[in-house]
């Protein structure tokens, strides 16, 4: 089989390598999945920049989903047999013509949903559905800020609280992003690169009205402004860190590494004003409590069924294009989900 390696950090068009390699071997609960089409996930992308401390030793294989047919099951698994089609979450080595993955990780899916709708299930929307549902409770009229509301989380989050009829402040950082949010009945958004987050906030009206704050962002100065502007029994939600993926030499890193490192609070910080914050890592959820991220692929596709998700955005690209969809993803040219499709 042939699977891709990052052999080098930095640009994508000298980071890959596709190699070939023996099948990965089946454990008593393992699944061995033929790949039809595996993710990309903005964590690829620090990985390949050098900022992600979860990732494996170089040579790897990057990947944290795929969607294809069971190849072969362990023998201490009932719930599948091969044949099955299903979409599952890896740790790492999604990047190839075959991929294994822990049983709780995998669920059966219909095969003619577009592959990056599928993906998008299992991680984007299975994280929006931990940080939304799991981890908190949005009830109807929440009022509720989303960074990179069209990210495959954000877009995610966003169709979850107009399910609950919340109120939504979308921020994106095009017009075009902006528009389609505006399409699907968000009420307010902001331009991050050409508006001031906090201005615009106050001029809405809703400066330390916010219930909850949405981050996969997360610079520093972000996360102490937004703190602010939560109400009393706020909560703000950090999922990711792509604030650090910008800048481009140490130099420029080193002043957001420490702000984000230095943006602590003493537990009078949360308990005073009662607010609180919480951080979700889906990797470490999947390590320690697996049982976790299957009930939230489980019910991310009953919402689907039910029409909740049905703006799932995103796109397919052939596995000749891995270094341009991932050039695409760092430059944030692109809504939703991004799929590579795998052939005969």
């Amino acid at each position: 089989m042939q699977a891709a390696y990052l052999i080098k950090k930095g640009k994508a068009e000298k980071s890959f390598e596709w190699r070939e390699v023996e099948k990965p071997k089946v454990n008593d609960k393992d699944v061995l999945i033929k790949v039809s089409a595996f993710g990309l996930n903005y964590a690829d992308v620090m990985a390949r920049l050098g900022l992600y401390p979860d990732m494996p030793s170089m040579p790897c294989v990057l990947g944290y989903d795929v969607c294809g047919v069971v190849e072969e099951v362990g023998s201490g698994i009932s719930k599948f047999a091969k044949g099955d089609y299903v979409v599952a979450l890896t740790r790492f080595g999604g990047y190839a013509d075959y991929s294994i993955t822990d049983e709780r990780a995998c669920i059966k899916i219909d095969p003619q949903i577009p592959a990056y709708k599928q993906l998008a299930m299992a991680t984007q929307l299975s994280t929006a559905y931990c940080a939304a549902i799991e981890s908190i409770n949005l009830r109807e009229g929440d009022t509720i800020l989303v960074h990179a509301a069209a990210g495959g989380v954000g877009l995610g989050i966003v169709q979850l609280a107009l399910w609950k009829k919340c109120n939504i402040i979308a921020i994106a950082g095009s017009d075009e992003k902006l528009s389609f949010l505006k399409s699907l009945g968000v009420p307010h958004t902001i331009n991050y690169k050409t508006e001031d987050i906090y201005q615009k906030i106050r001029d809405f009206g809703f400066y330390r009205k916010i219930d909850f704050i949405f981050d996969s962002v997360a610079g520093g100065r972000n996360i102490k402004q937004g703190f602010k502007a939560l109400i009393s029994g706020g909560k703000y939600v950090i999922f990711g860190v792509s604030k650090l993926s910008g800048p481009k030499n140490i130099f420029a890193l080193i002043p957001e590494l420490l702000n984000f490192a230095t943006t602590l609070f003493s537990p009078a910080k949360f308990l005073m004003p009662s607010k609180s914050m919480i951080g979700i890592n889906m990797l470490a959820i999947a390590d320690n409590k697996p049982e976790v991220v299957e009930r939230c692929m489980q019910e991310v596709y009953k919402l689907y069924q039910q029409g909740v998700f049905s703006h799932i955005q995103g796109a397919n690209y052939e596995k000749s294009q891995l270094v341009q969809a991932h050039q695409l993803l760092e430059d944030g040219k692109t809504i939703g989900k991004l799929a590579i499709t795998l052939t005969e």
